[in-house]
């Protein structure tokens, strides 16, 4: 429920101002770090482009060979790398979900059907988090910043965390949007880039929510 603006007093945060990143360049780094970094964005896409790559060359045939092989080499380098295992295993469930998907209906660019809905979910998600006053960013990233515990309570970062949450909304229906346009024209290479284009396109929301909260946070501690 929206606030009144004339009633909308910012209630001091009583606690010392939080560490982490100040400026937008740092929290972009911190964002891209926490989702695998580039190197981590490739090697997770690999999977998807192998795919793509031995369909457009040799069929769908030799496509699900690739991904055979690719997959379980992706999650091998995730190890290595000390990826989150629990991240590591989702990749590959997904992986072998979208294959069984594509096996299915004989069509390449089914492997990225369930990929193409999930925006759609995670945008309603996003949606009803901010219509009972607690947005996803909030959640997310208010401990990263030092935020209080009863964040929903100060009106400023309140603001925030909604503001930040409805532009992840945004974000999920252009995504679904063009996901959506690309599916329909049978364009697994095109879905393909929009996967990978994704991961970066929500690190730099969540890096301009990091700063604005952190800096929300800061210019309410009590002098």
């Amino acid at each position: 429920m929206p606030h009144d603006p004339a009633s909308a007093v910012t209630v001091p945060i009583a606690r010392p101002a939080p560490a982490g990143p100040t400026t937008l360049s740092g929290a972009m780094r911190v964002s891209l770090a926490r989702s695998g970094g580039v190197t981590g964005i490739l090697v997770a896409a690999a999977p998807a482009v192998a795919f793509v790559v031995a369909d457009a060359v040799a069929g769908l045939g030799w496509a699900f060979a690739a991904l055979a092989v690719a997959a379980p080499l992706t999650f091998g380098v995730q190890l290595a790398r000390r990826q989150p295992l629990r991240g590591a295993l989702v990749g590959l469930a997904v992986a072998g979900v979208c294959a069984g998907i594509a096996a299915f209906s004989g069509e390449a660019r089914a492997f990225f059907l369930l990929p193409t809905l999930i925006p759609a979910a995670l945008g309603v998600l996003f949606l009803g988090s901010v219509l009972v006053r607690r947005p996803v960013t909030g959640t997310l990233v208010n401990r990263l910043v030092g935020g209080p515990a009863d964040w929903r309570d100060h009106p400023r970062l309140l603001r925030v965390y909604t503001s930040s949450t409805l532009a992840g909304v945004a974000l999920h229906a252009l995504n679904l949007a063009a996901r959506g346009l690309a599916y329909l024209a049978d364009q697994p290479a095109v879905l393909a880039a929009l996967g990978v284009a994704a991961v970066p396109a929500f690190a730099a929301l969540a890096a301009v929510t990091l700063v604005a909260a952190r800096r929300t946070v800061t210019e309410t501690v009590p002098a």
